[in-house]
C-alpha cells in the first residue's frame, strides 16, 4: 500500500455527479492538474488531480514510481464513483496505460501524447544507475533505456530522436519486453496524439497500442491531427504557458485544435452507454479520426 498525502491530491467534485470518477495525471512536470480535474467536474464528473512525483515525500523526478501510488488513489475514487477512467498526459499516459493494464477497476483510459513502452525513469546524477521509471509489486518493471551519450546541436533539442534513436538501441527483444501489455486492458481506451509531436512519437505509439489491442479482438479510439504537437488544451481549460527549453511541435493554435478534436472522443468516455455505442461492433475494430492538415 502507499500513502496518499492530502497535499498531493485535488479533488473537483461536479455539482450534480454522474457516477463517473477521473483520475486526472499531469506528464513531466510533476504539477498537480488542479485546472484540468476543476475542468471535468464543470462537465458533470468527478475528478481527483494527483501528484505522483515531486512533491513531499516523493521522489523527487520520476523514477521507479509504484503503480500501486495509482491503484490507491483510484481506490480512493471508488469509493464514492461507480465509473473509473484515468485520464493521462506524456508520463502520465504511460502511467494510465500500465496501471489499466493491472486493475481491472478501470473502465477507461484517455491516453493523450501516449507511449507504447515503458522508458527508463530519469536519473538526478550522470553517474545514477540505469533504473526504471516504474514499480510493481517492489519489482522494477521492464523499460526501454535511454542512450545517454545522445547529444544535440539543437539550442532547442527534439526529444522525439532521443526516443526513437533509443527504441532503435535497444534492440526488439528489449523494447518487446518493454511493451505495454495493453491487450490485458479489456475496457474502453482513447488515445489522442499530434503527428508533429517532437517530444516523444506517441503518434507512432498510438498506432502500434491499437495494432495491439486489435489482435486481440479490442477496440481502441485513435485521435490524431497531423500537424499537431505534444502539448492540448481541451475546451474549457486556460491555456497554459507554452513556453519550453525544447521543441514541442505543431502550430501556435494547434494545443486548442487537437483538444477540441480529442474532446469529441474524450467526453463519451465518461458515458459508459456513449462508449458502449462507439464501439460496439461484432469483431472490435480500431476507429481513426484524423484531422486533415489542409
Amino acid at each position: 500500500m502507499v500513502a496518499i498525502a492530502d497535499w498531493n491530491i485535488h479533488w473537483a467534485r461536479a455539482e450534480n455527479p454522474q457516477g463517473t470518477g477521473v483520475l486526472v495525471l499531469a506528464g513531466s512536470s510533476g504539477r498537480l492538474d488542479v485546472g484540468r480535474a476543476e475542468m471535468l467536474a464543470s462537465r458533470g464528473v468527478t475528478a481527483l488531480a494527483l501528484r505522483w512525483f515531486g512533491g513531499e515525500a516523493q521522489p523527487a523526478v520520476p523514477c521507479e514510481i509504484p503503480l500501486e501510488t495509482f491503484t490507491e488513489a483510484i481506490d480512493m475514487l471508488a469509493g464514492e464513483c461507480e465509473r473509473i477512467v484515468v485520464m493521462g498526459l506524456s508520463y502520465g499516459a504511460e502511467a494510465a496505460l500500465l496501471t489499466a493494464s493491472v486493475d481491472d477497476r478501470v473502465d477507461a483510459v484517455v491516453a493523450i501524447a501516449p507511449t507504447d513502452v515503458a522508458w527508463e525513469g530519469q536519473h538526478e546524477h550522470d553517474g545514477d544507475p540505469r533504473r526504471s521509471k516504474w514499480t510493481l509489486n517492489g519489482q522494477p518493471v521492464a523499460f526501454v533505456p535511454l542512450d545517454r551519450a545522445w547529444e544535440t546541436l539543437s539550442a532547442m533539442p527534439a526529444f522525439v530522436e532521443l526516443y526513437e534513436h533509443s527504441r532503435e538501441l535497444a534492440g526488439s527483444d528489449a523494447v518487446e519486453a518493454a511493451t505495454i501489455p495493453v491487450e490485458k486492458f479489456g475496457g474502453e481506451l482513447v488515445l489522442v496524439a499530434g503527428g508533429d509531436d517532437k517530444v516523444w512519437p506517441s503518434s507512432q505509439a498510438a498506432k502500434n497500442i491499437a495494432a495491439r489491442r486489435a489482435r486481440s479482438g479490442l477496440a481502441t479510439v485513435v485521435i490524431e491531427d497531423p500537424t499537431a504537437g505534444h502539448p492540448i488544451v481541451l475546451p474549457g481549460e486556460t491555456p497554459p504557458n507554452m513556453s519550453r527549453r525544447y521543441q514541442v511541435g505543431g502550430d501556435k493554435d494547434a494545443p486548442q485544435r487537437l483538444g477540441a478534436l480529442g474532446w469529441t472522443a474524450i467526453r463519451p468516455s465518461f458515458d459508459s452507454k456513449a462508449m458502449t455505442e462507439t464501439t460496439r461492433s461484432p469483431v472490435p475494430t480500431t476507429r481513426a479520426v484524423i484531422r486533415s492538415s489542409a
